[in-house]
C-alpha cells in the first residue's frame, strides 16, 4: 500500500487525462479517403486472403508477431491477494508499460472474470489466432501451475507465467556468479528455500537445472520445513520434500552455503546466519521488505554475498530483467513456446554480460565511478540498455537451436534490428533518475508555497531524487501542503525573512554587487527575495543546486542568477537547451531561450556546452549546426555566421563530432547526410541540433512539443558556475519534477569534478 501521502498521488496519476495508462495508436497513415480504402474495405481484403492461403504472414501483414497478451484472473495480485480481475486491471496495464518501455513490444491487458483455472486456459487458447504470445500474471499457487502447462501443451506461440519464472531466470544468473566468486561448485552446495509458491518453486526447478542437486535443496513454508512424510503437500511441494531432521527454517540454514528468501518481510533474524556454511550467498528477495536488510545480513556475516529485490542496494533482482526481453527474443523468432533451453539462455545471457566491461555510460547513470563484477555485482543493472541487447538474440538463437522457431536468426544482424527498434536515448530519463537515487543531491526552491512546487518536491523527496528545501512563508507553505494532503517529512523549510543568517549574505552579496551598482541597503532588500536568498545558499554551497521560475518571468530568474553565480570560468554566454524526447530517439536542441542572435563566436561557445551536458548523460554527441543553407550551397551571411562557428569547432575540438552549415534534414536523415555530403564529420544522424538565432530554435521546439508528438523537457540552462536550472513559467509538477531531476544530475556532475581538480 501506498503511504497516506501519496494515496491521492498515485490515484490521480492513474485517472488524469485519459483514464488507465495504456492505448492503441495507429501505425500507418489514415488522413484521407485513398487511405481509408487501404486500411479497411477494399484494400484489407488482400492481406486477409494472403493469411488464408498462408497462415504464417499474419506476421507480415499483422501486428501479431509484437502483440502479447497479459492474462489475468486477479487470485493472487502482488502482495493484495484474491482482489478479482477487475481490481487487478491497473498491475495489468502497468506491465503493459514494461513491455512497451523495455522492449517495444505492444499488449492487450485482459482480465479474465472466473477463479476457475479451465476457463483461464480455455480464454487463453481462444487468443491464440489475435496475439504472438500470452502473458500470465498475478494467479495464485497451484492454478498457475496447472494452467501454465496446460497451455504449453496446447498453444503453439509462447505462454509465460512471470511470477514463476522471471525470479528463477534473474536470480538464477545472479547465483551462477555468486558462486564463481566463493569458489563452490554449484553440484555441490546446499540451497534453503524460505517460501514455498510459485515463484519459490519454479526458481528451485530453474536451479535444478543449472546444476543442483535436488535433494541439496531445503524448502520451508510458513508451516516449516517441507521434509518427507509431512502431510498435507501438494504434487508441486511434494517434488522438494527431502530426509531432513531441520522441521523450522532457522534448524534448515545451519550448514547452508546459500539462502533464497521468496516469502514474507524480516522473518531471517542475524543469528540464523551464524550457522551458514563459509562465504554464505544470501538472498532475500521478499519486496518491498527483505526477510532480512542487507546491512543486519552484513553485520552477522561480513563474508556473505547479499542480494534483494530493491533497487537502493546492490544486487537487485528484478524480473524487469527478464521477461520483456526472453519475449522479445521468442515473438522475433516466431517461438512456439518458451520453453527451458530458452530460459536457461536468459540466466546464461544475464550472467556473462555481469563479468563484461560496463560502459561509462551505465556507469553515470547510476552516479557510480565504477561497476566491476564482484560481490556487489552479481547481476546487470536493470536499466543497462545492453541487456536487450544480450538477451533478446541469446533467447532467440535458443529458440532456433532447439527447434521450435518460425523463423533463423542471424544473431549480430538481429542485434542491429534492436538497436535500431529502440535506441538507447529512450532510457535517458530512467537512467537519470536511478543515477541521481544513488548520491540525491540538496536542490533549493525559492517559490516553496507554490501547490506545484510541493507536490514535485513531495515525489523527490519520496523517490529518493533529491533532497528538497523550500523557501517561502513557514505558514503559506503549511497551509498549502495541508490542502494538497502533503507531509512535508524530509523536506526543509526555510523563510528567508526570519532567517538567522540573512545579514551575512546581504554583506556577501553587497561585495559581490558594489562595484556594480548596489547599495548595502539593496542587498539587504534582495536577500529577503527568495530568488537571491536561494542563490546565495548556492553560491556558499549550503544547497547543490536551485530551481526557480513556476512564478517568475524567464528574464526575472537569469538576471538574479548571472548577478550571484555568473558563467563557468572560460565561458562569456550562459545557453538553453531543451531535451526533445520521441517515441524512437532524443534530440537535444539549442538555443532555445537566451541569445537571441548570436554571433559565430557565440554559436561556436552553445554548441560546446552543449555537447559537454549531452556528455554528461552518457550519449556521444553528434553536432549539427542548422541553417537555410547546405555546406555553402547559398552565399548569405547568414550562412557565412555558421560557416565561421564551424571552422572554430573544427580548429578548436578537433575530436568533436560537429559539421555544417546543413539544412534539417541533411542533419537528422542518414541517407541525406551519407550519400551527398559523405563528407560531413558526423558518423551518423545528428542528436543535437544548434540553430541559427532564437528564433528557429524556439519556433522549432514549441511546435514539435505541441504537433509532433516529442516530449520537451526544459529549458536547461548550460554555461553557468552552479547548477541552476529556469522552469518554464507555470509549469505542471511532471516538467518540475525532469527539471528538478536534471538539476540534480548536473549538481553530481559538479561535484564529480571538483573532487577531480582537487
Amino acid at each position: 500500500m501506498a503511504p497516506p501521502s501519496r494515496r491521492q498521488e498515485a490515484l490521480d496519476y492513474h485517472a488524469q487525462g485519459r483514464p488507465g495508462k495504456i492505448q492503441v495508436t495507429p501505425t500507418k497513415p489514415f488522413k484521407d479517403q485513398r487511405d481509408l480504402s487501404l486500411a479497411y474495405t477494399p484494400g484489407v481484403a488482400e492481406p486477409c486472403l494472403e493469411i488464408a492461403k498462408r497462415p504464417e504472414d499474419a506476421y507480415l501483414y499483422t501486428a501479431k508477431g509484437n502483440l502479447v497478451a497479459v492474462v489475468s484472473n486477479g487470485t493472487a495480485v502482488l502482495g493484495l491477494g484474491n482482489i478479482g480481475a477487475l481490481a487487478g486491471k491497473p498491475v495489468m496495464e502497468g506491465k503493459g508499460i514494461l513491455f512497451k518501455a523495455f522492449a517495444d513490444i505492444d499488449v492487450f491487458d485482459l482480465e479474465v472474470g472466473s477463479e476457475n483455472p479451465d476457463d483461464v486456459i480455455r480464454f487463453c487458447q481462444l487468443l491464440e489466432p489475435t496475439v504472438g504470445g500470452i502473458n500470465l500474471e498475478d494467479i495464485r499457487s497451484p492454478d498457475c501451475f496447472y494452467i501454465e502447462q496446460r497451455l504449453r501443451e496446447t498453444l503453439a506461440i509462447p505462454v509465460f507465467h512471470d511470477d514463476q519464472h522471471g525470479t528463477a531466470i534473474i536470480s538464477g544468473a545472479a547465483l551462477l556468479n555468486a558462486l564463481l566468486l566463493v569458489k563452490k561448485d554449484i553440484d555441490k552446495v546446499k540451497i534453503v528455500f524460505a517460501g514455498a509458491g510459485a515463484a519459490a518453486i519454479a526458481t528451485a526447478e530453474h536451479y535444478v537445472r543449472l546444476g543442483v542437486v535436488r535433494k541439496n535443496i531445503v524448502m520451508a513454508d510458513h508451516k516449516g520445513v517441507i521434509y518427507k512424510g509431512r502431510d498435507g503437500l501438494d504434487e508441486f511441494k511434494q517434488r522438494f520434500a527431502v530426509e531432513t531432521k531441520a522441521r523450522t527454517l532457522a534448524e534448515a540454514l545451519q550448514g547452508a552455503d546459500v539462502f533464497v528468501g521468496l516469502s514474507v518481510a524480516g522473518i531471517v533474524k542475524g543469528d540464523m546466519l551464524q550457522g551458514m556454511a563459509k562465504q554464505p550467498v544470501i538472498f532475500a528477495l521478499a519486496n518491498p521488505t527483505p526477510e532480512i536488510m542487507p546491512e543486519e545480513a552484513r553485520k552477522a556475516r561480513p563474508d556473505a554475498i547479499v542480494a534483494t529485490g530493491r533497487s537502493d542496494f546492490p544486487n537487485q533482482v528484478n524480473n524487469v530483467l527478464g521477461f520483456p526481453f526472453i519475449f522479445r527474443g521468442a515473438l522475433d523468432a516466431r517461438a512456439k513456446q518458451i520453453n527451458e533451453e530458452m530460459e536457461m539462455a536468459a540466466t546464461r545471457a544475464l550472467a556473462a554480460l555481469a563479468k563484461e566491461e560496463v560502459p561509462e555510460s551505465v556507469t553515470r547513470a547510476y552516479g557510480i565511478e565504477k561497476l566491476k563484477f564482484g560481490p556487489d555485482y552479481l547481476i546487470p543493472k536493470p536499466f543497462d540498455p545492453r541487456v536487450l541487447l544480450w538477451v533478446a538474440p541469446a533467447v532467440a538463437w535458443a529458440a532456433v537451436a532447439s527447434g521450435i522457431a518460425g523463423r533463423i536468426i542471424d544473431v549480430e544482424e538481429y542485434r542491429a534490428e534492436l538497436e535500431a527498434r529502440l535506441g538507447p536515448e529512450r532510457q535517458v530519463m530512467r537512467g537519470l533518475i536511478a543515477r541521481v537515487q544513488q548520491d540525491p543531491p540538496s536542490i533549493v526552491f525559492p517559490e516553496g508555497d507554490d501547490p506545484r512546487i510541493l507536490r514535485a518536491a513531495r515525489i523527490l523527496a519520496d523517490e529518493g531524487i533529491a533532497r528538497p528545501i523550500l523557501l517561502g512563508d513557514l505558514d503559506a507553505i503549511r497551509r498549502q501542503a495541508d490542502d494538497a494532503s502533503l507531509t512535508l517529512e524530509d523536506i526543509e523549510l526555510m523563510n528567508p525573512r526570519s532567517a538567522p543568517d540573512r545579514e551575512k549574505l546581504a554583506q556577501e552579496l553587497w561585495q559581490l554587487r558594489r562595484r556594480r551598482g548596489i547599495t548595502l541597503r539593496e542587498a539587504k532588500e534582495r536577500v529577503l527575495n527568495p530568488i537571491y536568498y536561494g542563490l546565495l545558499l548556492l553560491r556558499a554551497g549550503r544547497t547543490d543546486a536551485l530551481v526557480a521560475g513556476e512564478e517568475i518571468d524567464y528574464p526575472d530568474s537569469i538576471r538574479p542568477a548571472l548577478e550571484v553565480i555568473g558563467v563557468e570560468p572560460g565561458r562569456k554566454h550562459v545557453s538553453g537547451i531543451y531535451m526533445m524526447i520521441f517515441r524512437q530517439q532524443t534530440f537535444f536542441f539549442a538555443d532555445t531561450t537566451v541569445n537571441i542572435e548570436p554571433d559565430a563566436a557565440t554559436l561556436a561557445e552553445i554548441a560546446t556546452a552543449t555537447a559537454r551536458f549531452v556528455a554528461r548523460l552518457g550519449i556521444e554527441p553528434r553536432i549539427a549546426m542548422l541553417s537555410f543553407s547546405n555546406f555553402g550551397s547559398v552565399k548569405h551571411p547568414a550562412a557565412t555566421k555558421v560557416q565561421q562557428a564551424v571552422a572554430m569547432l573544427h580548429e578548436r575540438e578537433p575530436e568533436l563530432q560537429v559539421d555544417g552549415e546543413m539544412q534539417a534534414d541533411t542533419a537528422v536523415v542518414e541517407r541525406i547526410l551519407t550519400r551527398v555530403y559523405p563528407f560531413a564529420k558526423l558518423r551518423g544522424p545528428a542528436n543535437v541540433l544548434i540553430f541559427p538565432d532564437l528564433n528557429a530554435a524556439n519556433i522549432a521546439y514549441k511546435l514539435l512539443a505541441r504537433l509532433g508528438d516529442a516530449q520537451a523537457i526544459g529549458p536547461i540552462l548550460v554555461g553557468m558556475d552552479r547548477p541552476v536550472h529556469v522552469l518554464q513559467r507555470l509549469s505542471e509538477v511532471p516538467d518540475i519534477v525532469n527539471m528538478a531531476v536534471i538539476a540534480a544530475v548536473d549538481a553530481l556532475e559538479h561535484r564529480r569534478l571538483a573532487r577531480s581538480t582537487k
